[in-house]
This record gives structure tokens, C-alpha cells and sequence, in this order.
């Protein structure tokens, strides 16, 4: 009997050490693409611990990229969000923006875009990207603080997901406030906006409406653009942390 005992509670603990290993498996695999090197390197830099952090917590992987030569469309199918981590949208090669394109259009898997991700037009000798220009609500760059700015930022739809937990208004600070060649209000869901009046110190380069976080719902895949994104210290800021956190779960369908 005793014997028998020993045996049973052997079984009992076995079966429940692998259901725990079991739940601590990944939920889902999670892209990185970031920049290794110019003006955002620190911001980088910042954003991967944390990154890393969150997927360890949240039992999900990750895997980092420097550069778009990888993906494909056989690549993208391994995962369930892309994180455009201050990766702008040129440089891509012909294969890498219609594998692209056709993962956010078929909805294979949702997207994560921050800051320099709409740095839309021609650059270092590449013509823009129209598809990702209508993505981003059909925007082109035209102007930035080059000296930064700190400015409060508006929650203009406290019931979606993504702002879920967030302040209706909240502060950023030391950050480069993109301007387009116009809102993209008219083909986007906006989501949050920077009210311009509060720009410290001042600055004439302002759009008037300038919406900050947004998603297109005219992609099958989940999607959202957070505009701030260079500084560092964005990840001693809860409400950042929150809406960045928000977003990757929302966008991965775990929201």
C-alpha cells in the first residue's frame, strides 16, 4: 500500500509539473525590427530589456531584426505581431514591403508601429512608399522639432483596448512631434492626439489637428501607430509603458 502511495503521488506531481510546463510555453512569437545605429539607437537600446521583460512575464517570444533582408512572406507566417520598433518605411526591398503588405492585408498578423515608422517621403535616394502611406492614413512627412518639445497628449477614445488603464491626458516629455502633410483623421480610428498649445518650450511647427495613436481599420490586421518614440526615458513613463503594452497584446489578438 504504501508502495502503491509512493507511486501515485510520483504520477500526481509529474502530471502537474507538465501541465505547468505546458501553460509556461509561448503564446505567440513577436518580430522586432529596430535600428542599430543613427539618433534612435539609445531609444533601442531602452525598448529591448523592457521588450524582453514583457515577453518573459507574458510567457511570449521575440525575435530582433536590424534590417528587412529576412522577410518574406514564409518568414512573417512565424508571427503573430510585427513590432516596427523607429524603423522607417524605405530601405525595404521589393520582396520585403509585398510580403509586408500582404501580411497586414490578409490579416496574418497584427502591427506595431512607433515614431519613425511615418518618416514618409524620398529619402537617401528612395522614393516613398505609397501602399504604407495610405496605411499611415494616406500622410507624408513634411516637419519635426528638431529641438524637442514636452507636450500633453489627449486620450480621445477611452474605451478601446489599446487605452485601457491610461490617464485622459498625460504628459510626454523631450519629444520631436512629427507634422504631416495633413491629419490622418479622415482615414484612420484616432485614438489619441498631442494638444499643441502645451508644447514646452513653444514651437510654430504645429498642424493644428494632430493626432499621435491610431489604428486603420481598413486592414484585416490589427494594427496601431504610437508616434512617440525617441527618447529613452519613455520607459520611465507609465502611461507609455501601458499603451505600448496594450498595443503588442491588442495587436497579437490577446486584447
Amino acid at each position: 500500500m504504501k508502495n502503491f502511495l509512493i507511486l501515485f503521488l510520483t504520477i500526481f506531481v509529474f502530471q502537474v509539473d507538465c501541465t505547468a510546463q505546458k501553460s509556461k510555453k509561448a503564446k505567440f512569437k513577436a518580430l522586432v525590427l529596430y535600428e542599430n545605429g543613427g539618433h534612435h539607437l539609445a531609444f533601442s537600446q531602452a525598448a529591448k530589456p523592457w521588450l524582453n521583460k514583457l515577453a518573459i512575464d507574458s510567457s511570449f517570444t521575440i525575435d530582433y531584426i536590424e534590417n528587412t533582408a529576412k522577410i518574406n512572406d514564409a518568414f512573417l507566417k512565424q508571427y503573430k505581431v510585427f513590432i516596427q520598433l523607429d524603423y522607417p518605411p524605405y530601405t525595404w526591398s521589393e520582396e520585403s514591403m509585398k510580403a509586408f503588405e500582404k501580411y497586414m492585408n490578409d490579416g496574418k498578423g497584427g502591427w506595431v508601429g512607433l515614431h519613425h515608422a511615418t518618416l514618409l517621403g524620398e529619402f537617401d535616394g528612395y522614393p516613398m512608399w505609397k501602399w504604407f502611406s495610405d496605411f499611415m492614413g494616406g500622410i507624408r512627412f513634411e516637419n519635426y522639432i528638431a529641438t524637442f518639445a514636452n507636450a500633453k497628449v489627449n486620450i480621445e477614445d477611452k474605451l478601446h483596448p489599446i487605452t485601457k488603464g491610461i490617464s485622459p491626458e498625460f504628459l510626454i516629455k523631450k519629444e520631436e512631434w512629427y507634422t504631416y502633410n495633413k491629419s490622418p483623421r479622415a482615414n484612420v480610428h484616432v485614438l489619441a492626439s498631442v494638444d499643441e498649445t502645451t508644447y514646452e518650450p513653444n514651437s510654430n511647427i504645429k498642424m493644428g489637428d494632430h493626432p499621435v495613436v491610431w489604428t486603420n481599420d481598413h486592414f484585416k490586421s490589427r494594427n496601431v501607430y504610437i508616434f512617440m518614440g525617441h527618447s529613452p526615458e519613455l520607459f520611465d513613463n507609465e502611461a507609455y509603458t501601458t499603451l505600448l503594452r496594450n498595443s503588442i497584446f491588442w495587436a497579437a489578438s490577446k486584447k
